[in-house]
């Protein structure tokens, strides 16, 4: 449950740019007002399917460790640890552009040779674990988490794997989006099985065979609008029961050789796709199940072999987007790079460019909104005192992190980079160093000090099954958070970050799991029904406006946007607690936080499978909600931005 829809591993930044505010049309589009100069002028990067708010910390960030890594390879700048080291000689060999084309895209054939050799099921079986272990595709994924209601404890997943459209709706007959991608999947696919040896008519034949094996696939998962509800990803099955129903692979040897265990009951997020299973993994589906996985295969493989396999292979993606042209090659091996060692280069970037005063000082801030959210709780007037007592209880044991971990996670120490090893094979070995440690989490308990984002990463995050919110240092810089910026202004930016987030432990999804992260409902039958009816009201103020020539999903978005409002009205009553208050400040930075601009591709992306509204929604719908947006603006009936009080939705 994050802020943004996209995560990015990058850092540092500066204050961003002012532009004019137009006062004339604040009461009418409250984003427009704020940004419309910044968007007159705003150009999108080549190498991008947005720019704005975000984007401008995400690229400050690129730029700085950019130069700071140039200066790791030169030695003008040490590491400072082990795992540092061994990022180094893992960035180097990704910047070895020459190394890279002479080495070729060999490194990746053995790996498509074990696919092809298959004979049929039962050879598949036979290399089913071992094909898990080295990161193949497979037609089931296995899966160790956190059981959603023993969060202590972790529990088997037994899930369906991705497709390659963006959401099964693409697959419904007359989307038009997918008449224009599936041919430049398709044309994609073709050229790299070309560029690794195969002929046109074996490529063809390929990319067919795996285009029907996923079209099969498809009516049997859940649409982005399902997986939305969180809360029905918990479908606990006998594990021996779903083992018949995958009667061509052997389940219950698999989950033994991979655990050392076979447990009672697994969790099938989808258990649709487990009912189908037995009319999809079949022998008559075989040649188009390996040849789906060697497609897999060929795209996981693009981005640590030459720079035509890059680029082509990128193709398809950009296509999604809308994006104009592939990153640099520099740019690449950036994110190659970093994207492995993640959270070493996050314990850097925090250390550096955040440190333990700042971290301490954002603390009190978190612990500051933690103390008016609870004071809101207890003066709601629609809440019943016993239910009001659990969410209260639930806030004091929310678990708060900032900045960066304290400690780096062991599992970087296990990485080894081989300078005499492909670029390749170096990652493919850390892959299969860190599944391996993915699959030894069982029987252990589960570790909560871990951090799923990074430090360098312009986001924040919920987690309902360790009910802690996470705030990584990249976040916490203009226009979000600056002592540069009033009181109110911050509260506008940061303050509303910070509530979001802690608003996600009372959404539709994060309110059914108690205070220690398990799934329970601590709410009495009243208070459940009249919580679902205001959601109900949050989804059909969302539901249908028009955007980027498609309608917004209120169902598909309706977590983010209970969490935006509440996050907006309880910064907005912090901000008023302040003696340099400062309403107009509070409300324009809110705006400017949201500035995005995009391609259409990627918006329509973004409308068909991201949990969040437009970033322009964001700004505007929520704001009508709040009686202090009125009388700070003076917006009358006749404004655009009038909302009736009657449907103004009110939740936290």
């Amino acid at each position: 449950m994050r802020l943004n829809h996209f995560t990015s591993d990058t850092a540092a930044g500066g204050a961003t740019k002012d532009f004019p505010v137009n006062d004339q049309q604040l009461t009418q589009d409250l984003y427009d007002a704020v940004n419309g100069a910044w968007a007159d002028q705003a150009t999108i990067p080549g190498d991008h399917a947005s720019t704005g708010g975000f984007m401008d910390l995400v690229d400050n960030i690129e730029k700085t460790l950019m130069s700071d890594f140039r200066d790791l390879l030169t030695g003008k700048l040490m590491p400072a640890n082990d795992e540092m080291a061994a990022f180094k000689r893992l960035y180097a060999q990704a910047n070895d552009f020459q190394q890279r084309e002479a080495t070729g895209t060999a490194p990746l054939k053995p790996y498509l040779d074990r696919i092809t050799a298959l004979t049929d099921l039962d050879d598949l079986n036979r290399h089913l674990v071992d094909f898990i272990k080295v990161g193949l595709p497979t037609p089931i994924d296995f899966g160790v988490e956190p059981d959603m209601k023993d969060t202590s404890n972790y529990a088997l997943y037994l899930d369906a794997p991705n497709l390659f459209l963006p959401d099964k709706t693409y697959y419904e007959k007359g989307n038009q989006a997918a008449a224009q991608l599936m041919p430049i999947f398709t044309s994609t696919a073709e050229k790299l099985l070309g560029m690794l040896g195969y002929s046109t008519d074996d490529a063809h034949q390929i990319v067919a065979d795996a285009k029907a094996f996923d079209a099969q696939i498809a009516p049997h998962v859940k649409s982005s609008e399902e997986a939305a509800d969180y809360v029905k990803v918990y479908n606990p099955r006998d594990t021996s029961a779903v083992a018949k129903q995958v009667s061509h692979l052997d389940l219950t040897g698999t989950i033994q050789a991979l655990l050392g265990d076979v447990p009672e009951q697994a969790i099938l997020p989808q258990p649709i796709f487990f009912d189908a299973t037995n009319d999809l993994i079949t022998p008559a589906n075989f040649e188009l199940i390996k040849h789906w996985m060697m497609v897999k295969t060929v795209f996981d493989g693009t981005g640590a072999l030459t720079e035509e396999f890059r680029q082509v292979g990128g193709t398809y993606r950009r296509a999604l987007s809308g994006q104009k042209q592939a990153r640099s090659k520099e740019k690449a091996a950036f994110y190659l790079a970093t994207g492995t060692f993640s959270q070493v280069v996050g314990d850097y970037y925090g250390r550096k460019y955040f440190g333990e005063a700042a971290k301490a000082d954002v603390r009190k801030m978190v612990l500051k909104m933690t103390h008016v959210y609870q004071q809101r709780l207890k003066a709601n007037d629609w809440l019943s005192t016993a239910t009001s007592e659990k969410a209260i209880t639930k806030l004091q044991k929310l678990t708060i992190k900032v900045g960066y971990p304290d400690e780096i996670d062991p599992l970087y120490r296990k990485y080894r980079v081989d300078p005499d090893k492909s670029l390749f094979d170096n990652l493919q070995a850390i892959s299969e160093v860190a599944i391996q440690n993915y699959y030894g989490h069982w029987g252990k308990p589960v570790d909560r000090e871990r951090w799923d984002m990074s430090a360098n990463t312009v986001n924040a995050y919920y987690s309902p099954s360790n009910n802690e919110i996470v705030f990584p240092a990249a976040i916490l810089q203009a226009p979000f958070y600056s002592l540069d910026q009033s009181s109110s202004a911050n509260y506008g930016g940061i303050g509303a970050v910070i509530a979001h987030e802690i608003s996600h432990a009372f959404d539709n999804n994060g309110s059914q799991f108690d205070e220690f992260g398990n799934l329970n409902n601590w709410w009495t039958d009243a208070d459940l029904e009249h919580f679902q009816g205001l959601a109900k009201a949050m989804i059909n103020e969302f539901n249908g406006i028009e955007f980027a020539g498609q309608k917004v999903n209120g169902k598909l978005t309706v977590s983010e946007n209970i969490a935006d409002a509440g996050g907006l009205s309880c910064a907005l009553e912090a901000a008023k607690s302040a003696d340099d208050v400062d309403l107009r400040a509070f409300f324009i930075n809110w705006a400017n936080v949201w500035r995005m601009k995009a391609t259409t591709e990627y918006m329509q992306l973004l409308l068909s499978i991201d949990v969040h509204a437009p970033a322009k929604l964001r700004a505007n719908v929520q704001v009508k909600n709040l009686d202090d947006f009125y009388t700070t603006f003076n917006v009358q009936p006749d404004d655009a931005m009038y909302l009736a009080p009657a449907d103004r939705v009110k939740i936290w």
